[in-house]
């Protein structure tokens, strides 16, 4: 397989859930191979997804955000990212990410005695991810049987029993060489706030070529400004304000290729009052004006993160 060129970018719905279907209903497993480096902003954007994901550092480094940390991530190191978790990667350079996305259920029938004892603990735990770098020989276990899986989707003739064999080696040396905490009140901490973050961005996606002040977002789950700015700076290391500020030069970027509307029409239909702070901000992000970003014109044939054939999933879920 090989990796994505040019602008690329992850599309989610108004939850943040990813929209791509990973695999089928039959077999719900994909496998990716990717640069990070490539993606809009060198960055795959804040998303999560009901399946479990499995990433490997093969070339370069990155940034992976997760929750309230940030890591840096070199070539050689493993990371398991959690069923219904929001993270994000960027990189300054190449950062090439193989990864899997799948459904634990491909492991084993959910109510059968193998989900029961050795998946659904994973899933229900506190545990949003972990990070492998071989430093045991537990750890060099875990890497070694994911690479086997890479490897063989990388093969001419894709076996879907040997890649099923390795993930459960895979699983088992996970489960083996991690302490899953017992599940207590919530599957983890931050699910609640993770929710309320939810809400918050589906009223910013509706409202953003409004006027909206902090005030108002915080209204529509009924918290203090201040728990607001907490559970936007821990949960996606931004404020309401400027995650409200890109979203509208998002939606900007997308109607100065789709439209003929004029800059200052533009600006004001994704809620910038004043032209000349919209075009400031549009060039601090986009490292271009809007005129010569038009003229680029590259936003409707750029290629989404993941492409295939399957359908997209629409429906818009929330974790609760």
């Amino acid at each position: 397989m090989t990796l994505h060129s040019g602008y690329s970018k992850i599309v989610t719905d108004e939850s943040l859930r990813e929209r791509i279907c990973h695999g089928s209903e039959e077999y719900p497993f994909q496998y990716y191979l990717e640069d990070i480096w490539q993606f809009d902003f060198h960055c795959i954007d804040w998303h999560w997804h009901p399946e479990v994901e499995f990433v490997f550092m093969e070339k370069g480094t990155a940034e992976f955000l997760i929750g309230g940390g940030r890591y840096s991530i070199s070539a050689g190191t493993g990371v398991f990212i959690n069923s219904q978790v929001l993270h994000r990667f960027e990189a300054a350079q190449s950062a090439v990410i193989p990864n899997i996305v799948f459904s634990p259920s491909l492991l084993a029938a959910e109510g059968s005695l193998l989900y029961r004892k050795y998946i659904q603990p994973v899933l229900d735990s506190p545990i949003e991810y972990l990070i492998f770098s071989g430093e045991d020989a537990g750890q060099k276990e875990f890497l070694n049987a994911l690479l086997s899986v890479f490897a063989l989707q990388e093969a001419e003739a894709v076996s879907e029993i040997q890649t099923v064999e390795q993930l459960l080696k895979v699983w088992r040396t996970m489960y083996e060489n991690t302490d899953i905490p017992q599940r207590l009140c919530a599957p983890r901490s931050t699910v609640r706030a993770q929710a309320q973050l939810q809400i918050m961005l589906q009223y910013i996606h509706k409202n953003y070529s409004y006027p909206i002040t902090l005030e108002d977002i915080a209204n529509t789950v009924t918290l203090s400004k201040s728990s607001v700015l907490n559970i936007f700076n821990k949960n996606i290391h931004t404020s309401p304000v400027n995650y409200l500020v890109n979203y509208r030069l998002k939606c900007a970027a997308k109607l100065l290729v789709t439209t003929q509307n004029s800059v200052s029409s533009i600006a004001r239909d994704t809620g910038f009052e004043n032209t000349g702070y919209f075009c400031r901000k549009f060039k601090e992000v986009f490292r271009v004006t809007p005129g010569k970003y038009r003229k680029s014109g590259m936003e409707p044939d750029a290629p989404v993160r993941r492409e295939t054939n399957a359908v997209l999933d629409m429906d818009m879920v929330f974790i609760v």
